[in-house]
């Protein structure tokens, strides 16, 4: 039977009491993850105090972890008995894979690992109550159906990423972070601990990194791209100890998670120069930095900044069993190694080429230490610039070029792209989300992430390890913000990289995350839900409604009022032939669940007619497509990563709209975003051509005011027309040229500039 099919049977039974008779709930659960092979069987099995587990050494971490979750999760106590066994078995393929069989009389988990039964472990955790994750279950006994579970990973690598140089978070909820990746069968926690803002792990040789590199004088407040930029003149910092990350690293190793740590180099490396600016290129003091971005002040590649490396490393190591050591190489800014006398003199005497073949340079040596030592390195993509060392494994960020190239050199890919893989982008259109960065990836595009890039043979996909989701928290201050910006989505990568894509169906994946939820709940962790949100779209037929959750209504009006229960149930898209507002909400039998979704729809001219562009936007900024452009809706003011936005990266862009027929033109109005910190600038300028009914054109140009404090540059065209001239237009063209390469002293140094387009209103 289908994967999808089955799930919707699949239940257990919690036995309640009421004035001594027995009744029961029958309660519908469904795994996440999606198992790789899963069907029902007759019966049931009885958890109670009569039921104990049987085990080898070989199940040692895993058969406790279940001892432990059933014993403080409820009142039922485990005798020794064999009810629940634990059975190496060889023929198991997969070192992480796992056979769980519930008998009426039995329960069997065979792997070839433990690590593998741990994982049946988190399956069977999730047949059971909710009340079992907080300790509040308060009944004898469970009934757990009989089924039969086979399964194992898709993907090697299994990660989620967390950045405390920021935001410093608590040791106790870095556990509750990673407790978090074991429940959803992740296997890596990427701990992102050294930064320009501050240096979080403590390093005995060098005490000055705890002293000075831990801390700054202050922080900004609100977004980076806020004109002018303020702070709120408080000392924040704060570092882990030795013991507390030898702490976090055996506590994450008993729950089968590899913790891989980030010392970030050659850039990124602000705080540490502070500490010691002899590891600068100019030696002068600087400080650690109060705002977030690409600063220019990276080590220098002088012998004594790979003597203090190799020290910093070498206690790392000791810190860290891991495989990898992530040693970052992302937005390493080349400004002072150009004017340094040290590392031209390096270009020379290694006979490089210029300072991007120093930045590899610079990392194959630090590779060659750490392979010295047994270990691996790998780093964001930009390694791959000027020539990749020869070991590297590479975390391609910057879309999937960097992972399509390497993975044809032979080199171990991790994916984790801004388009897919980035929770501090935004998750809804919600007008009242927490401050974050900027994008917008909703739980529906990390779903439907596929970690092998296209471009890439069966051979070359083998290099694709796995993927990982990030979470950087430069506008994150608190552990349950945190929890708000990866909860779902971080749930949503687990089946990315866990289940194999035709186990993988997004509608059945909700239906298991609205139960999930409760799971949450008893976890204490703040999730953002969105399960109960509205998505609207303009299509021919008009505007569609459209929400997540099954058997809910959507209710809505037309004329400014909040919609009610006894509002008009949306059943077909809405007629929109006039300036419209649309108010709706879900609601069950009795009361409404999500908030208010709100759209203005401004009809103009161009509404529904052809447009096309000379080139696709940027995949992680694609909109609504090319039609969004003119489908009457604008994006939002403070957010350029929204479905109406359209983002383009270093391209000249053409847009053409055609009428259809010969119309009077009185104005074009549209706006481009400028938040120059996150490397978008509005053109400088747009030439306008119109070809007119009798065959003639007219062409036309304007110059923005592309001014720096300005987050948003607005364009308000009029077309003179000839006197006495009845002209009629029936094609519009804009030529928008890109601003081109980021200039000296800004975020994104020697970049192509990204060009982000908002609704083209014709009138």
């Amino acid at each position: 039977m289908p994967f999808k099919k089955i799930t919707a049977f699949i239940v257990f039974i919690s036995f309640l009491y009421s004035c001594g008779s027995q009744t029961h709930e029958v309660l519908e659960t469904q795994i996440i993850p999606a198992p790789t092979k899963h069907t029902i069987n007759k019966g049931s099995f009885t958890l109670n105090s009569s039921v104990g587990i049987s085990y080898t050494k070989d199940f040692k971490i895993s058969a406790e972890f279940l001892k432990t979750f059933i014993e403080e999760g409820s009142q039922i106590k485990l005798k020794e008995s064999k009810s629940i066994a634990f059975i190496k078995d060889e023929s198991i393929s997969s070192a992480e894979g796992y056979s769980l069989q519930i008998f009426p009389n039995r329960i069997e988990i065979k792997a070839k690992t433990d690590q593998g039964a741990f994982y049946a472990v988190q399956s069977l955790r999730q047949l059971l109550p909710v009340e079992f994750e907080n300790g509040t279950f308060n009944e004898d006994k469970v009934i757990i159906p009989c089924v039969t579970i086979e399964d194992n990973p898709q993907f090697k690598y299994r990660g989620m990423h967390l950045d405390v140089g920021r935001h410093m978070f608590s040791v106790n909820f870095i556990k509750k972070y990673i407790d978090a990746l074991v429940m959803l069968k992740m296997n890596t926690f990427h701990w992102h601990l050294t930064e320009d803002q501050g240096w979080r792990i403590e390093i005995k040789k060098y005490p000055k990194l705890q002293e000075v590199a831990a801390f700054r004088n202050e922080t900004l407040i609100g977004h980076y791209s806020n004109q002018p930029q303020q702070f709120d003149g408080k000392q924040y910092g704060g570092f882990y100890t030795q013991d507390e990350v030898k702490d976090v690293v055996a506590y994450a190793k008993s729950r089968f998670i590899t913790v891989i740590p980030e010392i970030e180099l050659p850039g990124h490396s602000q705080a540490a120069i502070a500490a010691y600016p002899e590891l600068g290129c100019t030696g002068k003091q600087v400080e650690v930095a109060t705002k977030w971005g690409v600063f220019e002040e990276i080590y220098c590649t002088k012998d004594e900044t790979f003597e203090f490396l190799e020290d910093v490393l070498d206690e790392v190591l000791e810190l860290f069993p891991s495989e990898y050591i992530h040693i970052g190489g992302d937005e390493a800014p080349k400004t002072r190694w150009k004017t340094c006398d040290v590392c031209q003199n390096r270009i020379k005497a290694e006979g490089l080429k210029d300072e991007h073949q120093l930045q590899s340079y610079f990392i194959a040596r630090i590779e060659t230490y750490l392979n010295s030592k047994g270990r691996q390195i790998i780093g964001w993509d930009e390694i791959l610039e000027g020539g990749l060392a020869p070991n590297a494994t590479v975390m391609s960020w910057r879309g999937t070029e960097g992972a399509v190239e390497a993975a044809k050199q032979k080199h171990n890919v991790v994916m984790s792209p801004t388009s897919h893989s980035y929770f501090d982008y935004y998750q809804s259109d919600n007008d009242n989300e927490p401050l974050a960065i900027g994008g917008y990836l909703p739980l529906e595009k990390v779903y439907s992430f596929n970690p092998i890039p296209e471009g890439l043979s069966k051979e070359e996909s083998q290099y694709i390890l796995g993927a990982q989701g990030n979470l950087w928290t430069e506008y994150i201050p608190t552990s349950k913000q945190v929890e708000y910006m990866v909860f779902p989505r971080m749930i949503a990568m687990s089946e990315v990289v866990w289940s194999k894509p035709e186990h993988k169906n997004y509608a059945d994946f909700v239906s298991r995350l609205e139960y999930f939820h409760k799971r949450l709940d008893a976890l204490d962790i703040n999730y953002a839900n969105h399960l109960f949100e509205i998505e609207g779209s303009l299509i021919a037929e008009g505007y569609q409604l459209k929400t997540l959750t099954k058997n809910k209504s959507i209710r809505f009006t037309l004329d400014g009022s909040k919609p009610s229960i006894n509002s008009e149930v949306y059943s077909k898209p809405i007629p929109v032939t006039k300036n419209t507002m649309i108010n709706a909400a879900v609601f069950n039998d009795k009361e409404q669940l999500g908030s208010i979704f709100t759209q203005t729809i401004n009809y103009h001219k161009a509404v529904g007619k052809k447009i096309t562009i000379n080139v696709e936007p940027n995949k992680a900024y694609s909109g609504s497509g090319a039609d969004g452009l003119i489908n009457g809706i604008s994006g939002s003011d403070t957010r350029y990563g929204d479905k109406e936005w359209l983002g383009f990266w270093g391209d000249d862009l053409e847009i053409t709209i055609d009428l259809g027929e010969e119309m009077d033109i009185n104005s074009i109005e549209t706006r481009f975003h400028n938040g120059q910190g996150q490397w978008i600038y509005a053109p400088n300028e747009i030439w306008f051509k119109f070809q007119l009914a009798d065959g003639s054109t007219v062409t036309d140009k304007i110059n923005t005011q592309n001014e720096v404090t300005k987050n948003l540059v607005d364009i308000n065209y009029i077309f003179t027309k000839p006197k006495h001239l009845d002209i009629k237009v029936k094609t519009i063209i804009l030529k928008i040229p890109n601003y081109g390469i980021i200039p000296e002293g800004k975020q994104g140094v020697g970049n192509k500039a990204w060009t982000f387009i908002d609704e083209i209103i014709i009138n």
